[in-house]
């Protein structure tokens, strides 16, 4: 039957025929955008949870584990069935991430949770250093349709561009509960690095002694002694392969995002990279790459100026950020504007320095620590943020009055772990009761 449609007119025929593939496909858009939108809006806490809910009927899945390179204070994250989720390590997830390839997901079996397992692995470079995501399936389960793999691959990509602009802006009270999270992680791991270590090193002395006399026994449990040393040896230098970044490349990337701010600039851009390869906290290079920015664009806001020196250098302890520029020398902290460079600095216990040479040009230096500040120096500006991420989402359900049960049940951790957070909720705020930590809780909220 040959259909005629003029303008204007509309068959009963010819409706469904047009429109239908097209609101499918809109549907289908709309919905993978507000799930994008529901996502991204959670507490950098609940992003994962809510993420492995919104994938699940899409690719049915038993856990779900992140590894985001570009997030210094927990760059390993799992969520869903404990019996799965406790079990996955970074040693896991790392095969999977240098074998993956950025915008293509991938459906197979690899080891992980402690045995060979179905899984999609999604990886994307939406981050400087990319970032992936897996989920732990049933045995058995049908593979994913290329359809649900698009999605999952959009949405990892957006929740991951989310993340990177996080930590580029390198706002001042993610810093806080970054460098918190940072240094109570690399103390639990120098606590047990060092347990395990003694008792391995232990082991092995008395393995290699000439006194026993059973060589098998003695020659596996060798064996067995120095995998344990090489794997947690191997353990340590990947934490902090994904908390830190040497201070050079750290330079190089932010070089690349100056350059084409100035590509069509008469003034000149000079840059001086580090001449160290020592490794700097990532929430330190994130910082200084922020700064850097805030205060390029602000002596560009004088005239004239034809030329601005950007250079880092390594000094004991601090890296020194340098803005140098020939302008007319003008320029205080007043002119550097609205900016939050200073809010940024207190977190990290650093200061700005400004020497201004009137007709002659200004240099503006800022100065932060490689170490971890004193407690006042960030609790004065955020009371929250000595706490880690866990312990965030335990003291907002405490404060909303739920109990430990209740909240245990919501974060999918054990009773017990939920009272382990609250006391240490309650060391670190200086309070002796959960109505205490509660109300400065609402306070500063």
């Amino acid at each position: 039957m040959e259909l005629i449609v003029t303008p204007g007119s509309r068959t009963a025929e010819s409706t469904p025929t047009r429109t239908a593939p097209v609101l499918a496909a809109g549907e289908a858009t709309l919905a993978a955008l507000a799930a994008g939108y529901d996502v991204i809006r959670q507490p950098l806490g609940e992003i994962l949870p809510r993420l492995s809910a919104v994938l699940r009927d899409l690719v049915p899945h038993r856990a779900a584990a992140e590894l985001s390179t570009h997030c210094a204070h927990s760059p390993f994250k799992s969520f869903g069935d404990e019996a799965y989720a406790t079990r996955i390590s970074t040693a896991d997830m790392e095969p999977l991430f240098l074998s993956g390839v950025a915008g293509r997901p991938w459906q197979g079996r690899a080891t992980i949770a402690g045995a060979d397992r179905p899984v999609v692995a999604v990886t994307t470079d939406a981050t400087q250093r990319g970032a992936l995501l897996v989920l732990v399936r049933d045995e058995g389960a049908a593979p994913a349709d290329e359809a649900a793999l698009a999605v999952v691959q959009a949405l990892w990509t957006l929740v991951t561009s989310h993340f990177e602009r996080l930590s580029a802006e390198a706002a001042p009270g993610a810093l806080a509960r970054s460098r918190a999270a940072a240094d109570t992680r690399a103390r639990v791991i120098a606590e047990l690095g060092a347990r395990h270590g003694a008792t391995l090193t232990a082991l092995l002395g008395v393995l290699r002694s000439r006194n026993l006399h059973d060589a098998a026994a003695r020659s596996t449990a060798t064996e067995l002694a120095v995998s344990g040393l090489a794997e947690l040896r191997a353990e340590a230098e990947r934490d902090q392969a994904m908390a830190e970044e040497r201070a050079d490349e750290a330079f190089a990337r932010l070089a690349d995002s100056l350059r084409p701010l100035l590509r069509h600039s008469p003034v000149r851009l000079e840059l001086g990279a580090p001449d160290s390869t020592r490794s700097v906290p990532a929430d330190v290079a994130h910082t200084a790459r922020a700064i850097a920015r805030e205060l390029l664009l602000a002596v560009l806001e004088q005239d004239p100026v034809t030329r601005v020196h950007i250079g880092w250098q390594v000094v004991g302890q601090e890296l020194r950020v340098t803005v140098r520029d020939d302008g007319p020398g003008g320029l205080s902290h007043c002119g550097l504007g609205p900016t939050r460079i200073a809010d940024r600095l207190e977190v990290l216990g650093g200061r700005l320095d400004i020497d201004p040479v009137p007709g002659w040009g200004t240099t503006v230096s800022a100065l932060i620590p490689l170490t971890t500040p004193d407690a006042p120096s960030h609790g004065a500006l955020d009371p929250l943020g000595t706490l880690g991420a866990r312990e965030l989402e335990v003291l907002t359900r405490l404060a909303r009055g739920h109990r430990n049960r209740a909240i245990a049940q919501e974060l999918h951790i054990s009773e017990s772990t939920v009272k382990f957070h609250v006391a240490k909720i309650l060391t670190k705020l200086g309070v002796a009761s959960r109505g205490e930590a509660a109300a400065l809780f609402h306070a500063v909220a």
